[in-house]
C-alpha cells in the first residue's frame, strides 16, 4: 500500500505545466518572437463567427441603463458603496479601461474589454476594479451576447456620472472583447510593480519611454503622492502634463479630466496595506478572481485599502458639482499621512460642514483630501489659471469635461462611423479623424485604363498606394487609405512617403480623379491595383484585384496635424527602410508595424517577398530585390533566398551580400528584414512554402489577398 502523505510523481509531461515548462523564447530569448502576430487567435473565442457589432443592434439601452442607474444605489454586503453610491467605483473602473490609451501607438485603451486580463487586471493602480467588475456581472448575465465587457465596462461609468447630475456628451457602442491577455502592448521593461526606470534623465520628464504614457510601472498616470512617491505639486505638474499629452489631451481636458474625475468617490486607505492579500493573478483560487483581499480585519467599506491614501476631495462626493474647485482653491492645504501611511494633501482649516461625511455612516464628518496631482492644478500657473476659469464658470467647465470624458471613453475607437447605438451625438470631432462619403459610382474601368497608360511605374503605383494605407492602426483604428491624407500635412513631408516622388505621382492621378467623378483616395489605391493586376499578368497570370469605391477625401481643415504625427512611420521593413538605427532590430520593427495593420506572419512574408520584386523598396533601393525582372510579380525572392547555391555575407551595418558560392560573385544585397525571412524557423517554413515551384499561383492569389486586406482595413462601411 503506498504511503498517501508522500506526493506522487507529476502524472502530466511539464512541458505543459505554467511554471515549470519553459518556452522556446526562455531557452533562446534573442530568437524573434512572432508571437504578436497570433494572438487572439480563433482557437481562443468561446464563440467563433459571432457578430458582436450585428448583437449589439440589438441591445435595449434605456433599460440596461435602468439596471445600472439602480444599481448605483443597490449596496451589497460583501463590497459596500462608499456614501450608498457606486459611481465613484464604476467611474473609476471605466476611467482607467480607457485611460490606459496611448497615442503614441493606439494601444491600451477600453476598446477590448482588456482590464479582465493580466496584466491590467492586477495594475496596483486598479486595486479593487475587480469588485466593480463583479458588481456588474449580473447585468452582463442579464444582457448577453447583446452587451460586451469592454462596452459595459465604460458604459457604467459614463451612466453613474449622469445618475450623479451630469449631463455627458454621449456615447458609443461597438466594441468587441478580447479572450485573453494581449501580447502586443509594451507596459515597460520594469521586472517589478511600481519601479521608476522609463526616463532617460530622471529630470527630464518628457523624457519618459516611448510610448509609454503611465510614469511607472502598474499605474494608469502618475504617482498620487508625488513623483517618485515625493510630493512636490510642480515636479508633479510635469508628470502630469507629459502623460496626458501622451494620451491625446490638452492642458484644459487635463485639468477638466483631473477636477471631473475627483469631483466625485474617494480614495481609500484606512487600513493597513499589508493586509492585503495577492492581485487577482496570484491570489489563491479560493478567491475565484478577486484579489487583494483582507481576511486579517474588516478591510471593506470605509476599512478598505486601494490606493493608500484616505478620504473625498469634495463635501458632496455623489453630486457632480463644482465643489472640486471650491475646495482646491478656497483653502490653503498641508501635508499629513493617511491611516496607510501615505502622503497626502489636508487643508489648513475647514468649516465643519464643509467636510465630506463618512463612507458609511453619514452622522460623522471625515476631513477631505487632495493628492499631490490635485495641487499641480492649483500651482501649475498654466493648470492654475485654466481652473480658476472653471471655478468663475461652471457651465463651461460641465461642457469641457464632458466633452473630454467622452474623448477619454471613445479615443481608440476610430471614426464615428464605428460607433453604434441610440446615444451616438450629432456631432462630429476633430479627434475623430472625419471624412466626407465619396462616390460609389463611377467607371471604375475606364478609370483604370487611363491609369494604365499615364506613364507611371508599377513600383510608383504601388508604393504610393501602399504608403496611403501603410499608416492603420488597428489598435484605435486610425490612419489609412480612406481620405487621402498622404497629400495632407502632416503626412505630404513624411520622409517615409517620399515626398518628391509622391508630388510626382500625384500630380498624374489628381487630373484622373477629377476628370473620373471619383476620390484622389479611390485613385491613389485604385492606381495601385493596376500596378499588381500589370505585374501578374507580366508573371503569366491574369488577375483583378478587388475593389470597393467610396472612400472620401479628407480636408486640411479636418486633420489634426499634432495628433497624427505619432502615425508617421519610423521604420516600414515593407518597403525595405529605416529613418535611422534603432535599440530595437528592424525585423522587431517589421512585427510591430505588422500588429497595427492587423495582419499576420504569412501574410507579412507575401507582402514583404511580392513588393520587393515589384521594386517598391523606398528610395529604389535594391536592397533584397532578389530578382532580374523588376516589375514582375514572382516569387523569386523566396526562390532566391533559400537557394543553397548561395551564402550571405556581412557587409557592413544592416547590410548583407548573397553571393555565388562557386564562383564568389556577388548577386545582390540584403537587409536584415530581408534574411529574417530565410533564418528564423517559422519564417522560413512561410518562405519555402512559396518558394515551391508548384506556388507561383498561390504567391500570387495570397499576395492579392493580403494586399486588399491592407487596402481596405479603414472601410468600416463595408462591414
Amino acid at each position: 500500500m503506498s504511503d498517501v502523505k508522500s506526493p506522487g510523481k507529476c502524472p502530466i509531461m511539464h512541458g505543459g505545466m505554467t511554471e515549470t515548462g519553459a518556452t522556446v523564447m526562455d531557452w533562446w530569448p534573442k530568437a524573434l518572437n512572432l508571437d504578436i502576430l497570433s494572438q487572439h487567435d480563433r482557437k481562443t473565442n468561446p464563440q467563433p463567427g459571432f457578430n458582436y457589432r450585428k448583437a449589439v443592434k440589438k441591445l435595449n439601452v434605456a433599460a440596461l441603463k435602468k439596471d445600472l442607474t439602480r444599481l448605483m444605489t443597490d449596496s451589497q454586503d460583501w463590497w459596500p458603496a462608499d456614501f450608498g453610491h457606486y459611481g465613484g467605483l464604476f467611474i473609476r473602473m471605466s476611467w482607467h479601461a480607457a485611460g490606459s490609451y496611448r497615442a503614441a501607438d493606439g494601444r491600451g485603451g477600453g476598446g477590448t474589454g482588456n482590464q479582465r486580463f493580466a496584466p491590467l487586471n492586477s495594475w496596483p493602480d486598479n486595486a479593487n476594479l475587480d469588485k466593480a467588475r463583479r458588481l456588474l456581472w449580473p447585468i452582463k448575465k442579464k444582457y448577453g451576447n447583446r452587451l460586451s465587457w469592454a462596452d459595459l465596462i465604460v458604459y457604467a461609468g459614463n451612466v453613474a456620472y449622469e445618475s450623479m447630475g451630469l449631463k455627458t456628451f454621449g456615447f458609443g457602442f461597438g466594441r468587441e472583447d478580447i479572450w485573453h491577455p494581449e501580447k502586443d502592448v509594451y507596459w515597460g521593461s520594469e521586472k517589478e510593480w511600481l519601479g521608476a526606470n522609463r526616463y532617460e534623465e530622471g529630470s527630464d520628464r518628457a523624457s519618459l519611454e516611448n510610448p509609454l504614457a503611465a510614469v511607472q510601472m502598474g499605474l494608469i498616470y502618475v504617482n498620487p503622492e508625488g513623483v517618485g512617491g515625493k510630493p512636490d505639486p510642480l515636479r508633479t505638474a510635469q508628470d502630469v502634463r507629459v502623460t496626458f499629452e501622451r494620451m491625446g489631451m490638452d492642458d484644459e481636458e487635463t485639468v477638466a479630466l483631473t477636477a471631473g474625475g475627483h469631483t466625485v468617490g474617494k480614495c481609500h486607505g484606512n487600513g493597513a496595506a499589508a493586509n492585503l492579500g495577492p492581485a487577482p493573478e496570484g491570489a489563491d483560487l479560493a478567491e475565484q478572481g478577486l484579489g487583494w483581499m483582507n481576511h486579517t480585519s474588516r478591510g471593506i467599506g470605509a476599512d478598505s485599502v486601494t490606493s493608500g491614501l484616505e478620504g473625498a476631495w469634495t463635501t458632496h462626493p455623489t453630486v457632480f458639482d463644482n465643489g472640486y474647485f471650491d475646495m482646491l482653491l478656497n483653502h490653503d492645504w498641508h501635508l499629513v499621512k493617511s491611516p496607510a501611511g501615505a502622503n497626502q494633501w489636508e487643508p489648513v482649516s475647514i468649516r465643519e460642514e464643509d467636510k465630506p461625511v463618512d463612507a458609511e455612516n453619514p452622522a460623522i464628518r471625515r476631513m477631505p483630501m487632495m493628492t499631490d496631482a490635485d495641487m499641480a492644478m492649483k500651482m501649475d500657473p498654466v493648470y492654475r489659471q485654466i481652473s480658476e476659469r472653471f471655478h468663475r464658470d461652471p457651465a463651461h467647465f460641465r461642457d469641457v469635461f464632458a466633452r473630454a470624458w467622452f474623448k477619454l471613453l471613445h479615443r481608440d475607437m476610430g471614426p464615428k462611423v464605428r460607433y453604434l447605438g441610440p446615444e451616438v451625438p450629432a456631432e462630429e470631432l476633430i479627434w475623430q479623424d472625419p471624412i466626407p462619403a465619396g462616390r460609389k459610382k463611377y467607371a471604375v474601368q475606364a478609370l483604370k485604363a487611363k491609369i494604365a497608360k499615364s506613364g507611371l511605374s508599377i513600383a510608383d503605383m504601388v508604393a504610393t498606394a501602399w504608403d496611403s494605407a501603410r499608416t492603420y492602426r488597428g489598435s484605435d483604428m486610425r490612419g489609412g487609405a480612406n481620405g487621402a491624407r498622404l497629400r495632407l500635412s502632416p503626412q505630404k513631408d513624411w520622409e517615409g512617403n517620399e515626398p518628391a516622388r509622391l508630388k510626382r505621382v500625384l500630380k498624374v492621378l489628381e487630373p484622373l480623379a477629377r476628370a473620373s467623378g471619383a476620390s484622389l483616395a479611390d485613385v491613389i489605391v485604385l492606381a495601385g491595383n493596376v500596378g499588381i493586376e500589370l505585374a501578374a499578368r507580366a508573371a503569366g497570370i491574369t488577375v483583378t484585384v478587388p475593389f470597393a469605391p467610396g472612400r472620401g477625401d479628407a480636408t486640411q481643415k479636418d486633420t489634426d496635424v499634432k495628433s497624427f504625427e505619432p502615425l508617421e512611420p519610423l521604420a516600414d521593413g515593407y518597403r525595405n527602410w529605416l529613418k535611422k538605427d534603432y535599440v530595437v532590430t528592424p525585423e522587431e520593427l517589421l512585427l510591430d508595424r505588422t500588429q497595427l495593420m492587423g495582419l499576420t506572419a504569412p501574410e507579412m512574408t507575401v507582402l514583404v517577398g511580392g513588393l520587393r520584386v515589384l521594386g517598391a523598396n523606398h528610395g529604389g533601393s535594391r536592397h533584397g530585390v532578389f530578382t532580374n525582372r523588376v516589375g514582375v510579380l514572382s516569387n523569386d525572392f523566396f526562390v532566391n533566398l533559400t537557394d543553397m547555391a548561395n551564402r550571405w555575407l556581412p557587409a557592413g551595418n544592416n547590410l548583407y551580400d548573397l553571393v555565388d558560392r562557386k564562383t564568389g560573385q556577388k548577386k545582390w544585397t540584403a537587409t536584415r528584414v530581408d534574411l529574417v525571412f530565410g533564418s528564423n524557423a517559422v519564417l522560413r517554413a512561410y518562405a519555402e512554402v512559396y518558394a515551391q515551384d508548384d506556388n507561383q499561383k498561390k504567391f500570387v492569389a495570397d499576395f492579392v489577398a493580403a494586399w486588399t486586406k491592407v487596402m481596405n482595413a479603414d472601410r468600416f462601411d463595408l462591414e
